[in-house]
């Protein structure tokens, strides 16, 4: 017999999420779960799916609260479908590709300093970018 509901530590053990985080994301609203009589959390089982939804999502670094504004569009007890994953893909890939377009740059701008060698708080556009510094006055200002 298939159970439709999951307690905190089988939804545990099966997303691999540690129940902390579970519990953090249900405070988040990114999942849902009933209280039983005992006050003891049930979670329907497509949880599951939104828990991977969250876990996917993290790991391609979208914020926590971006992902629960998409996850709001959903019914609570309803797990994200292909076509759900798509949409969000699309409305996320711009963010995502700025993103790598901003990591390129800093991976260019590492290169050169490197290539440098300098990392001069007066010149250095890793360390002092801009001489920002120079603005607030002399003596030290990053210790």
């Amino acid at each position: 017999m298939i159970t439709k509901e999951l307690t905190i530590g089988e939804l545990s053990e099966r997303s691999g999420v540690a129940a902390s985080a579970l519990r953090f994301y249900e405070r988040e609203g990114l999942i849902h779960s009933r209280r039983t009589t005992g006050n003891q959390r049930r979670y329907h089982r497509a949880t599951l799916r939104r828990v991977a939804f969250v876990r996917a999502s993290q790991s391609v670094g979208m914020p926590l609260s971006v992902i629960g504004e998409v996850l709001a569009l959903l019914p609570a007890d309803a797990a994200p479908t292909r076509e759900f994953w798509v949409r969000a893909s699309e409305c996320w890939s711009k963010e995502i590709n700025a993103r790598i377009e901003k990591m390129e740059r800093m991976r260019d701008r590492f290169t050169d300093c490197i290539g440098c060698g300098c990392l001069s708080f007066e010149q250095c556009a890793l360390v002092n970018p801009g001489d920002e510094l120079a603005a607030q006055g002399p003596g030290a200002r990053r210790l």
